[in-house]
């Protein structure tokens, strides 16, 4: 039945909405952070690092929202726990998860160390188990939640020297399908975000390499990379009562890159 209370934009306002972004210091967390901030969430922002979650705390306050900064090690699993309590005791509740936090470190599998591979899933795939699960615990209770785990096209496609991340990144996304199969009928949705190659911190060394820049570019449909702002629709619309009937789907930020 058509609902007229959910038209045009009213489809993706996040008034009155609590957030969790991990990973929210730089880059495409603190893109998304500030997106979700601006279509009316209030937001719990966390990573290890203070002054960075701090400072980003008083520009989502400066757009009217309230904002919390929680530091925490996504390895941890009480340090998920925690967050999310804090969420619960700050703000009130509890509505959606950005599971952002990751790292990358770039080797060929032979001179990858077994304690390099172990640091990437750790803090790629076992912290986005650590946070859904305790706010999951909370959506399944209340009969709703939003989920939404960064991935990369990496969880789709693959590059010599990215053994670890790859691996991560498809761990994530079975396990965004998994956790969609088992809360839906709490009305959970559960979806993820696959971006290609945005200019971020994080890959400033690659943008700023010729040989490997001329790649990127070369092997995007659209010529270029992507930039942080062009992320915000999505992660709003998988936040937002817009994607009510969509879960366990990843949705593709790439300029064209998975469609050769």
């Amino acid at each position: 039945m058509e609902r007229p209370e959910l038209l045009g934009t009213q489809l993706f306002d996040l008034s009155g909405r609590v957030a969790i972004i991990t990973g929210a210091g730089r880059g495409l967390g603190r893109t998304m952070a500030l997106s979700l901030a601006a279509a009316g969430a209030d937001l719990v922002l966390t990573a290890r690092t203070a002054s960075e979650i701090g400072a980003l705390a008083e520009e989502v306050r400066e757009l009217g929202r309230r904002a919390v900064a929680v530091t925490a090690d996504v390895t941890s699993e009480a340090d998920a726990n925690r967050v999310a309590a804090e969420a619960l005791a700050q703000l009130g509740r509890l509505d959606i998860l950005v599971n952002n936090a990751g790292i990358n470190i770039r080797k060929p599998v032979l001179e990858l160390t077994e304690a390099e591979y172990r640091q990437v899933l750790e803090t790629n795939l076992i912290g986005c188990f650590h946070f859904a699960r305790a706010a999951g615990r909370h959506f399944v209770a209340q009969g709703c939640g939003k989920l939404i785990n960064i991935s990369s096209i990496m969880g789709q496609v693959a590059l010599a020297s990215q053994g670890a991340y790859a691996s991560s990144k498809g761990g994530i996304e079975q396990l965004t399908k998994v956790l969609a199969l088992e809360w839906a009928s709490a009305n959970v949705q559960v979806n993820a975000i696959a971006p290609t190659y945005f200019e971020t911190p994080l890959t400033r060394p690659l943008f700023d390499d010729p040989e490997r820049n001329a790649f990127i570019t070369g092997r995007t449909p659209m010529g270029r990379w992507g930039q942080p702002h062009e992320l915000a629709g999505a992660v709003i619309f998988l936040a937002s009562a817009a994607s009510d009937y969509i879960t366990g789907h990843t949705l593709t930020v790439d300029g064209g890159w998975t469609a050769w």
